[in-house]
């Protein structure tokens, strides 16, 4: 007998047997039961999830001589039969090749006639998005209103490209990827059973390579079987896959953290003479950030069991939190780029370097010449600890406004225009909306104890609303006085120097933000990357930062 490949012979049988799609399964198995079974089903998911082989079981349950069950029987005929493919009432269609209209109306003119054998005509629609728009309109009708002895099962793994009105008429099923732990298990169970010995951490590196797949673990442990001549072994699997070990990659990330360019580039020379998958080099790399990145925020979290825990937790105390983060984006954005580069080596080398050319000089990571234990942060999450406050010569300047108690807690009499700050009067009463929008393009004018007069700039008439103002006054009243009187007049001010809070305000913001621009320009490192590597400066990028 010739041999059957793994993928076709562990097909599962029956809804029990399947892994990892037990939303869809409890579903059918509940319609079955109860007798509620629809006429059409959209089955969609990534390849190799079981799309197909639902269907398949789905179609056994209906046409099982032992009844209509979610447990057929498999022994029958009629589940014999749809097993091998021959079921002369299941008619698997694959849309691909059956894209014209007349094709389509073909295969539906059968639809009217009963089964042959079964008590259900299936018709299993495989990657059913590739129907033509005349083909989905021939579908329709039929699709919904079937014969009662009619049931269709289509499958796709597109379902953006089926029509609104093909989904409006199927029950819909989402199957999902599966996790490499539950790959990696059922490469164990059909090891066993196939009575053969695997390394557990081959069939992780094959559960990883299949991408939740589990016809593709299935293909590629067939592949690491013949390669490794009924073997299978780690080493054996990542010389099959072309990828490295994982003490290669941490050896990268050490370097990067000591900041030894030399010894990184020797590193990557030496891993050249593999002729590994730069590319795939780079993914690991990322892998391994991100999981030192899990492990610095939740130290007691669990992670993927691949062997490395205790050299994530080295790393996770080593790297800063801000590192980490700078490490990846630019790995995702090299991920991108590396395509464009003259060969695969140099841009990865090139996507290394700038991991050390952005690295922050005052970085707590590890430095050349500098025991990075030293300096490293602790694993477990502390309670941040209060910053000592900046000296006022480190801080932006900028005046503070003064207290309203100094301009509005004194007695009425003494208020005058002298000592009547309404810059601060504005900052403090924090009015929000049009009131706040008047109040703040208002000049102070006079205030003698009874009536507050403000000049509106004239840019700015049109906020001179009844409404608003008397908001304005109810707003000063409680620092003022309750019988006090507003007087808005609008006009341009008497003095040429004078600013409203408005303009104060903006001009503020422009000194606070060249001073932004300044001094980011006389950076050091900023000046290095413009001569290094002829970087520059996005215009409005820049933007002070409140402290």
């Amino acid at each position: 007998m010739s041999y059957q490949v793994l993928a076709r012979k562990w097909r599962p049988r029956t809804f029990s047997e399947l892994v990892g799609q037990e939303h869809v399964v409890r579903a059918l198995t509940n319609a079955l039961n109860g007798d509620r079974v629809h006429h059409a089903y959209l089955f969609t998911g990534t390849r190799g999830v079981g799309k197909t082989t639902l269907a398949r079981i789905f179609a056994k349950s209906l046409n099982c001589e032992n009844g209509v069950t979610a447990t057929p029987c498999g022994v029958c005929s009629a589940c014999q039969e749809i097993d091998q493919g021959r079921f002369v009432d299941l008619l698997e269609v694959d849309a691909a090749s059956r894209t014209k209209v007349d094709q389509t109306r073909e295969l539906l003119d059968n639809v009217p006639y009963a089964p042959v054998r079964g008590r259900y005509k299936v018709y299993l629609i495989d990657e059913v998005h590739m129907f033509s728009a005349s083909s989905f309109n021939a579908l329709l009708k039929t699709l919904e209103e079937p014969p009662p002895h009619v049931k269709f099962l289509l499958a796709t793994t597109d379902p953006q490209k089926v029509p609104v009105t093909v989904l409006s008429r199927c029950l819909q099923f989402n199957l999902k990827r599966l996790t490499r732990e539950q790959i990696s298990g059922q490469l164990e169970k059909i090891m066993q059973q196939e009575a053969l010995d695997a390394e557990p951490p081959a069939l992780q590196l094959l559960a990883h390579a299949a991408d939740g797949s589990v016809r593709d673990s299935l293909s590629l442990l067939d592949q690491s079987i013949a390669f490794g001549a009924g073997q299978v072994t780690e080493e054996g699997v990542r010389e099959m896959l072309g990828t490295l070990a994982g003490e290669h990659v941490h050896e990268l990330l050490d370097a990067l953290i000591d900041s030894d360019a030399k010894r990184l580039l020797d590193k990557v020379a030496a891993l050249a003479e593999c002729s590994p998958d730069f590319n795939g080099l780079l993914q690991a790399l990322l892998r391994l950030l991100h999981k030192t990145a899990i492990c610095q925020m939740l130290p007691d979290g669990k992670l993927d069991d691949e062997g490395d825990s205790e050299a994530i937790q080295g790393f996770a105390q080593r790297l800063s939190a801000e590192d980490i983060q700078l490490f990846y984006q630019i790995g995702l954005v090299g991920q991108r780029d590396l395509p464009l580069a003259p060969d695969a080596r140099s841009g990865f080398e090139m996507v290394m370097l700038r991991m050390l050319a952005f690295k922050p000089a005052s970085s707590e990571s590890g430095q050349a010449g500098t025991p990075p234990a030293a300096k490293a942060r602790p694993v477990s999450r502390q309670a941040p600890q209060s910053r000592p406050a900046p000296t006022p010569s480190a801080r932006p300047q900028q005046t503070a406004p003064p207290p309203i108690a100094s301009a509005v807690n004194e007695p009425a009499a003494a208020m005058d225009k002298d000592n009547f700050d309404w810059t601060a009067v504005v900052t403090r009463l924090n009015l929000q909306g049009i009131t706040g929008q008047l109040a703040s393009h208002c000049l102070f004018e006079s205030w003698d104890g009874k009536t507050l007069k403000l000049r509106l700039d004239p840019t700015a008439q049109s906020m001179h609303i009844s409404s608003t103002e008397e908001r304005l006054l109810q707003a000063l009243k409680p620092v003022l006085g309750a019988d006090m009187r507003l007087d808005v007049m609008v006009g341009a001010a008497i003095s040429s120097q004078a600013e409203t809070p408005a303009k104060i305000q903006a001009r503020t913001k422009a000194e606070r933000q060249q001073q932004a621009e300044q001094s980011f320009a006389e950076d050091p490192m900023t000046q290095a990357l413009e001569q290094s590597f002829g970087a520059r400066v996005v215009p409005n990028s820049v933007t002070p930062v409140d402290r």
